[in-house]
C-alpha cells in the first residue's frame, strides 16, 4: 500500500505540540516544571559513500547543498531527553573515476538527490550535567543523541564513461530511482508521479546549547546518519554496471561500507509551557515561575534545611523574648490596693479608702451624699482600701471594725455592689501556715460583715495568698505591719474578676 505525503504527517506533530495538555505537562515532582520544547535546524549536508571525491570538500561537479529539520523535544530529567526529528534536504556527490569490475571500465559519475525526507525518534544524553554537575557550565548543555528512524530518498545519476578503449568511450548514461525496480530494495512512496525508496536510517550526533532566555537557547548541531543501504548514491561500489544496471537494483552487495550523510546546523529552540523562568547566577526561587527541566535540577528548587547553631538558637531566642513587664504593675507602695501602675496618689495614708485610680476619698461623705442626693441603688465606682491585723492574729481590730461597718451601709445602699476580701500576712512562718492565716483573717472579716447586716453574703468574695504578694518590705516592723492585712474592693457587680492561682482563691 502506498504511502501517505510524509510532510503532512510531520507538520500534523508539529501542530499537535501546541496542544495544552502537552505544553503544559510539567516533571513529576516536587515543584511544577516545564519539559517540551521545539527545535527548528538550517545547515549544510554532506553525503558520505562511493560517489563522492573529498570527505570534507566539494568535487567536480558538486554543489553545497543544505537541509533544515524540526523537533519536538521532551525532557524527561535534567540529563535524558527524548526527541521526534524531521528534515527535509538534498544531497549531491560526484566521482572523476570510479571502476566498475563488470564492465573493466571507468566513469565519471555525478549523482544529486534533490529532496529527502527523514523522520527520526532520538534519545539525548546531557554531557556536561552528567560528567561535570550542575555548577559548572550552567548556561551551557552538551548533549549526544542517538536514534532511529525512516528516510525516503530519490537519486539521480549520471555517469560518463572515461575509458578510451572503451567502445562506449564518452558516451552517458543516467540511473533513476525512479523506476520498478526501486521496489526491489525497499518498500516505496509515490510523491508527484516519483517513486522514493524507504530505508532504515540511525543518526548519531553532538549538539551544544547556550541558554539565551527563559524562552529562547541557540546550538549548534552535528548530526551524521547511518543509512541501511549502499544504494543512496545509486551505486553498489565496483559492481555497478551503468550500461545494464546490473547490480544496482538487486540484493547484490559490493566490498564499499553503507552509505550515509551528515548535516551541520545551526539549532534555535523555543521552550513551552507556563510562566517560563530561568535561573540567575545559579540562584532558583520556586516561587518565581516554572524553570524547565532542560536546564534545572529539581533538587536546586528544595530549599536547604535550616539547622540553627546555638548561637543561632540564643539569637533567635533573644529576638522573640517578649518585652520585661513594668514591675510598678507588681508593686503598692502605700498599700491601698492599687498597684502603682495605676495608682493617681501612690502616697496616700495606710488605711485609706480609694478610688479604683487610687484617690483617697471620704467613705463618711460618700455615705452621707448617697442618703442626701437619693442616688439609684444599682450605681456603684470602684473603692479599695485595707484593714490590719496583728502578729498571727486574726481578730478583726476596733478601728477596722468601723471601717467594716461604713462598708455594709454602703453596700446595703447599693445593690449593685460586690465586695472582694483579699486575706495577706507577713513573711514570718511556713508558706502553708500563712496561706492559711490569711485565709483566716478573711473570714474573719466576712463574718464581721454578715453579723454587722449586710444584705444577699453572696456578694462577699474572699481570697487569700498568705505571704505572696507583700505590699512592703519584710525587713522592718512597718513594712510586717502593712502587710498583715486585708484588702477590701468594693467593686460593680459586673466588673470581671482577674485570675489567681488554682488555691488561693474561694
Amino acid at each position: 500500500m502506498k504511502k501517505k505525503n510524509l510532510y503532512v504527517a510531520l507538520v500534523s506533530l508539529f501542530l499537535s505540540s501546541f496542544d495544552a495538555s502537552a505544553q503544559n505537562r510539567t516533571y513529576d515532582g516536587p515543584n511544577k516544571m516545564n519539559t517540551w520544547s521545539i527545535t527548528g535546524y538550517g545547515g549544510i549536508t554532506k553525503f558520505f559513500g562511493d560517489i563522492k571525491t573529498y570527505d570534507f570538500r566539494l568535487g567536480e561537479n558538486e554543489k553545497l547543498t543544505g537541509g533544515w529539520g524540526l523537533s519536538i523535544n521532551k525532557q524527561l530529567s535534567p540529563i535524558f531527553g527524548i526527541q521526534l526529528t524531521g528534515y527535509n534536504g538534498q544531497l549531491q556527490g560526484s566521482k572523476p573515476r570510479h571502476y566498475s569490475s563488470i564492465t573493466g571500465d571507468t566513469y565519471s559519475v555525478h549523482f544529486n538527490s534533490p529532496s529527502f525526507v527523514q523522520a527520526t525518534i532520538d534519545g539525548t544524553v546531557n554531557l556536561n550535567r552528567l560528567l561535570l554537575g550542575y555548577k559548572k557550565m550552567r548556561r551551557w548543555k552538551v548533549d549526544a543523541h542517538l536514534g532511529a528512524g525512516i528516510m525516503y530518498y530519490h537519486t539521480d545519476l549520471t555517469a560518463i564513461n572515461t575509458n578510451p578503449n572503451s567502445p562506449f568511450f564518452n558516451t552517458e548514461w543516467k540511473v533513476s530511482t525512479n523506476t520498478d525496480g526501486s521496489s526491489k530494495t525497499a518498500g516505496t512512496w509515490d510523491r508527484n508521479g516519483s517513486t522514493y525508496t524507504r530505508e532504515w536510517v540511525y543518526p548519531t550526533g553532538l549538539a551544544v546549547h547556550y541558554e539565551l532566555s527563559p524562552r529562547f537557547d541557540l546550538g549548534f548541531d552535528l548530526t551524521y546518519n547511518f543509512v541501511n543501504t549502499e544504494k543512496l548514491d545509486a551505486t553498489v561500489g565496483d559492481l555497478s554496471d551503468y550500461r545494464t544496471q546490473q547490480g544496482i537494483w538487486t540484493f547484490q552487495k559490493g566490498d564499499s561500507k553503507k552509505d550515509g550523510w551528515g548535516i551541520a546546523s545551526i539549532a534555535l529552540t523555543y521552550k513551552l509551557g507556563k510562566n517560563a523562568v530561568r535561573a540567575k547566577d545559579g540562584k532558583y526561587d520556586a516561587s518565581s515561575g516554572r524553570y524547565h527541566l532542560r536546564w534545572t535540577n529539581p533538587q536546586s528548587l528544595i530549599p536547604v534545611p535550616y539547622n540553627p547553631t546555638m548561637e543561632d538558637a540564643d539569637s533567635i531566642a533573644k529576638a522573640n523574648m517578649p518585652k520585661p513587664v513594668d514591675p510598678r504593675l507588681y508593686t503598692d507602695t502605700d498599700g491601698d490596693g492599687v498597684a502603682d501602675l495605676f495608682d493617681k496618689e501612690p502616697n496616700t495614708p495606710l488605711g485609706s479608702v480609694v478610688s479604683g485610680g487610687g484617690v483617697a476619698m471620704d467613705l463618711d461623705k460618700i455615705i452621707r451624699d448617697a442618703i442626701k442626693n437619693n442616688l439609684p441603688k444599682d450605681e456603684c465606682e470602684a473603692l479599695f482600701s485595707n484593714i490590719e491585723f496583728d502578729t498571727d492574729k486574726a481578730i478583726i481590730r476596733n478601728a477596722s471594725k468601723e471601717t467594716l461597718s461604713k462598708v455594709v451601709e454602703l453596700l446595703n445602699m447599693r445593690t449593685n455592689c460586690r465586695i472582694v476580701l483579699v486575706g495577706h500576712t507577713d513573711a514570718r512562718a511556713s508558706d502553708s501556715y500563712n496561706v492559711a492565716l490569711s485565709r483566716r483573717r478573711v473570714d474573719a472579716a466576712k463574718r464581721f460583715l454578715i453579723r454587722a447586716g449586710i444584705t444577699e453574703p453572696s456578694r462577699i468574695l474572699v481570697e487569700y495568698y498568705g505571704e505572696y504578694r507583700p505590699v512592703a518590705e519584710n525587713t522592718t516592723v512597718e513594712g510586717l505591719q502593712s502587710n498583715r492585712r486585708v484588702e477590701i474592693k468594693i467593686l460593680p457587680q459586673n466588673t470581671i474578676r482577674s485570675s489567681y492561682p488554682a488555691g488561693f482563691r474561694k
